[in-house]
């Protein structure tokens, strides 16, 4: 366990803590809207969310926490505002990465991220090469992703080793499904926040959430700090997980 924050909230049990926490980031633009300011400061105010996040994870020893930070749904928003997403990211990456290094964080990747603007491709290329080797702690970061669409490229992959008689369909099952994943090794969730107050999934990993515990909460992503975490991780260890047993 690493040095634990003075003010943690002691209701939260350190026996029971998730394993792996899923992310949606939702509020940013509302939050600017609320102060006058514009969807890019909206965005830019929270990468600090991003930060908060990160640190309550690190801090709790937790060893996998996935962001989706851009949907595939995404494309159809102003084109401003995606370009500066995409300039967000460039920044960020730039910014955060000797944080990361020295905190021994892994960053990985996704979606068909290959697909964004070449800047964005070289930046994240960057950043994945230079923390490769962490192992404190492991951000996946959801970038032009859709869970249906992870569905069925699994499925595109295992047909094509059907076809090529590499398999045989009796083959087939969620073990085997779950390796071709984007990243199989966390192919779990164990809890699923979402911000802002919306009570929905937006199409984020949706084979990873089949057990997991779902938390709503009402702050705008910007404000989202660590006493927030906490109160997903006390809301997640009041529920009993019968994983579709009786307990």
């Amino acid at each position: 366990m690493a040095d634990l924050p003075p003010d943690l909230d002691p209701r939260i049990d350190l026996n029971n803590l998730p394993k792996h926490i899923g992310v949606i980031m939702d509020g940013n633009r509302r939050w600017a809207e609320l102060r006058g300011k514009s969807t890019t400061e909206g965005h830019e105010a929270g990468a600090e969310g991003v930060k908060e996040l990160i640190k309550g994870c690190k801090e709790l020893s937790i060893p996998c926490v996935s962001l989706y930070a851009f949907s595939t749904e995404n494309w159809a928003r102003p084109k401003d505002e995606v370009n500066a997403l995409f300039g967000l990211i460039t920044k960020y990456v730039r910014r955060e990465i000797e944080e990361l290094k020295k905190n021994n964080i892994r960053v990985m990747i996704m979606g068909e991220w290959r697909s964004l603007p070449p800047k964005a491709v070289e930046d994240l290329e960057f950043a994945l090469e230079e923390t490769k080797n962490n192992t404190g702690m492991t951000v996946v970061v959801g970038l032009n992703y859709g869970g249906r669409y992870e569905i069925v490229r699994s499925a595109r992959i295992l047909a094509e080793k059907v076809a090529k008689s590499e398999i045989r369909p009796t083959d087939i099952d969620e073990k085997l499904f779950s390796q071709y994943l984007y990243v199989p090794e966390y192919s779990e969730l164990d809890l699923l926040i979402r911000t802002s107050g919306e009570q929905r999934i937006s199409n984020f990993m949706l084979w990873q959430i089949s057990y997991a515990e779902l938390v709503f909460l009402d702050v705008l992503w910007p404000d989202f700090k660590r006493k927030h975490l906490w109160e997903a991780i006390i809301e997640y260890q009041q529920r009993q997980r019968r994983f579709g047993g009786r307990g």
